[in-house]
């Protein structure tokens, strides 16, 4: 090998290093500052554990040996068909800074975030859970995810899910066609063949899952201030990284403690604060700024309607019949009919949703958070900004990107408007569905 070579080599390694104690710095901070919110049951680590293992540790998801792993993006991709096929999903959206600032000089200029995050990663190939991926399923959920989709191939096996602008019979029929082809190419990768019986217990096993977090919004739903909402979203962005079972088993006993906590009413604070949803573009670890910001300035989230909140998990798998073509079109159904995600073209069940969680979690106020350059939600802000005038609750769009340095004009901006609910708070106005 020449001196040149060796000379590049030395200088792509220590990149690679500057690049990796960066991350780690970052990461260990906001989960220091995740932690410092206080009042958190001890059953909320295994899901700061796993997040710790994968972005500060660097090490890879847990899974048994010989198992592979399939990179998903977005709502849309059925995991039971990862888990029917014998491998583990494993949720591959980033809100990482310092990846974010990589992917910068590597896709457009006007490209979202957390397409730059996922851009970056690939470019610097530190992240075990990025390069160890067998195959990456891309729905085309936007543009960028259909360009990054391009990029991603050049690195790795990609499977691109395209996903109907609309939601009748027809375009129900026309995904169940794609399920089929995305079952085949899992297979393919796996060398495991997806039967009627994998699929069914990959159903169930999902279910479970999806039944702990139906009990944990209950628990939301009827204790006030059970738990902060920036803990909830850790523990709901560690479903990512974390097989349904292992989620699942965690979620159970994190509801256990919280029910433990209601019989003495034990709460992470007893005052009165004003009541926060999140709405709008996903909100992905680390980059959870703006949860921290509303509960360090007085406000707690109560609830998150973001992607990757409980919206991925919440709608259950409903078979008609138990074929292979009954579980394979209940899965069409599920990632289609109930999905309020703004690139479908008619989007009414969206406002329905949110309607539904300000009544039963008592909301007082909404942060409408926008990625910058995240266009399919920041064209439904006007939509949502005039039904929550029409409830009467306030509404603040917040516009952000992957860095700090926008952060104390955040914080200035969310004060006055967590401000504003402690004067105007008073009884909910009924809502009408």
């Amino acid at each position: 090998m020449s001196n040149a070579t060796n000379t590049q080599a030395r200088r792509e390694q220590r990149r690679k290093q500057l690049f990796t104690n960066k991350s780690t710095h970052m990461v260990q901070k906001y989960l220091r500052r995740m932690r410092e919110l206080g009042s958190m049951p001890d059953e909320m680590s295994p899901f700061f554990d796993v997040l710790d293992r994968v972005y500060v540790q660097g090490q890879d998801v847990r899974r048994p040996q010989g198992t592979k792993t399939v990179g998903t993006y977005c709502v849309q991709v059925p995991h039971e068909l990862v888990y029917a096929a014998g491998a583990q999903p494993v949720k591959l959206c980033s809100g990482h800074y310092t990846a974010f600032s990589i992917g910068d000089d590597v896709v457009a200029r006007d490209a979202c975030p957390l397409v730059k995050a996922i851009a970056g990663f690939k470019h610097m190939g530190t992240l075990p859970v990025y390069e160890n991926c067998s195959l990456m399923v891309v729905p085309t959920t936007c543009d960028c995810k259909k360009k990054i989709a391009g990029l991603l191939q050049e690195m790795c096996p990609v499977h691109i899910l395209p996903i109907p602008a609309n939601k009748e019979d027809e375009d129900v029929e026309r995904f169940v066609e794609e399920l089929y082809g995305l079952a085949h190419a899992i297979s393919r990768v796996t060398g495991r063949a997806i039967t009627c019986e994998s699929l069914s217990d990959a159903v169930n096993r999902t279910g479970y899952a999806q039944r702990e977090l139906s009990r944990f919004l209950n628990i939301k739903r009827h204790t006030i201030n059970a738990l902060y909402g920036t803990h909830a979203m850790v523990a709901m962005n560690a479903a990512s990284y974390l097989d349904a079972d292992a989620w699942a088993h965690a979620m159970c006993s994190l509801n256990d403690a919280l029910e433990r906590r209601a019989r003495t009413n034990e709460r992470v604070t007893h005052k009165d604060l004003p009541r926060i949803m999140i709405t709008g573009s996903p909100i992905v670890f680390p980059n959870l700024k703006i949860p921290l910001l509303i509960e360090e300035t007085g406000g707690i989230v109560v609830a998150d309607e973001t992607c990757m909140g409980q919206r991925g998990m919440s709608d259950p798998v409903v078979p008609t019949d138990s074929s292979f073509d009954g579980l394979m079109r209940a899965l069409a159904i599920r990632a289609l009919r109930p999905c309020p995600c703004p690139t479908f073209a008619n989007n009414e069940q969206r406002l329905y949703r949110l309607r539904q969680m300000i009544r039963d979690l008592h909301v007082e106020g909404v942060v409408y958070h926008v990625l910058r350059g995240c266009l399919v939600y920041d064209y439904e802000y006007r939509l949502v900004e005039e039904e929550l005038e029409r409830l009467g609750i306030p509404v603040i769009r917040l516009e952000s990107d992957y860095t700090d340095q926008d952060v104390e004009q955040l914080r200035i901006r969310t004060e006055a408007f967590v401000e504003m609910i402690k004067l105007k708070k008073g009884p909910l106005q009924a809502i009408r569905d």
